[in-house]
């Protein structure tokens, strides 16, 4: 930590800008007949392109999509090939499976070598309803501890959305902390108390732990390159939450690999395309996953038919007087 803060003053003072602890800009109020929510837009996902890249709109298609299907799906670029129902890709032979994967690099002047990846349906753990009247609150307790409440929503959207299910390396609750990590942010987690389960401390020991470690953390990897930044950018959120899934020590590696000059959405995409380390394939996926939930979620907002204010303009009065109407 004093070695980061001594870098900040050697360099120019340019290279970041802090964040200013107000996100009204960016939340929206959605006010329905039950009661009102508070989230974050997605504007920034539209408005830099970031929705146009064929691997969100795989996975958007993916979270959709039943389990009972599967797209086929080139692994380097996610660009659908076809879709079929699980039941027909796995009663064939492995020998019928790749005279497919053949053929269909063949139909689509692929290189021999390109990977092809057949990939599940999984609107079974994707549960935006769910997982949507948690993202208020989460939004609230990010704030309460001077994160960045974008991170609360993405987080919520794609670890353990409207679920408490344990992961198999013992991640647990609504922000899937490990028992090491969530004691170290002021959670208790024993034999008898596992306070993971409790939404607003996980959400607190969530918050703790962008805050703390994976916000400082990314500004060393990207002090490190001399790479100019703001927090408020949605390719330094990413490439945090990067930090937040892999560690820091991964993400190094994976930049270290990569050695870009500039950051922007070309250091994440080149992120999804290269390994290092243990930041392989799951961890490539992590920020496609972020972005396809928010497409969706955005999607799910407005073709809801319910009243959308923007909170900087919106107030307490015209919730109330909305909600009695």
């Amino acid at each position: 930590m004093y070695k980061l803060l001594l870098l900040s003053f050697m360099m120019p003072f340019i290279l970041f800008s802090q964040t200013e602890n107000n996100w009204d800009h960016e939340k929206i109020e959605v006010i329905h007949v039950n009661g009102s929510h508070v989230i974050m837009d997605a504007e920034r996902i539209y408005a830099d392109k970031w929705a146009e890249l064929p691997q969100p709109q795989f996975w958007r298609q993916i979270m959709k999509l039943a389990p009972d299907s599967c797209l086929v799906n080139v692994a380097s670029t996610r660009i659908v090939l076809a879709k079929m129902s699980n039941k027909d890709w796995n009663s064939q032979t492995e020998v019928r499976k790749e005279i497919v994967r053949d053929s269909l690099r063949a139909a689509f002047n692929l290189d021999s070598t390109e990977r092809i990846f057949v990939t599940t349906g999984k609107n079974d753990f994707y549960r935006f309803n769910d997982v949507y009247p948690t993202i208020s609150k989460g939004v609230e307790v990010f704030e309460q501890q001077g994160v960045d409440p974008w991170y609360a929503q993405a987080i919520l959207l794609i670890e353990s959305p409207g679920q408490l299910k344990k992961s198999s390396v013992g991640a647990y609750g609504a922000f899937q902390l490990m028992p090491g990590v969530a004691r170290a942010m002021g959670l208790t987690v024993n034999n008898s108390i596992d306070e993971r389960k409790d939404f607003e401390k996980s959400a607190m020991g969530s918050a703790r732990l962008i805050k703390r470690v994976c916000i400082p953390e990314a500004k060393k990897i990207l002090v490190s390159h001399n790479i100019q930044f703001n927090e408020n950018d949605l390719w330094f959120r990413l490439f945090v939450l990067h930090v937040y899934h892999a560690g820091a020590i991964n993400v190094r590696a994976v930049v270290n690999k990569i050695n870009p000059t500039a950051g922007s959405q070309d250091l994440i995409k080149a992120m999804w395309q290269t390994s290092a380390a243990s930041f392989g394939n799951n961890s490539q996926n992590y920020t496609q996953l972020a972005l396809a939930s928010q497409i969706i979620l955005n999607e799910l907002v407005y073709q809801s038919g319910a009243s959308i204010f923007d909170c900087l303009t919106s107030n307490s009065s015209t919730t109330k007087a909305l909600l009695e109407n």
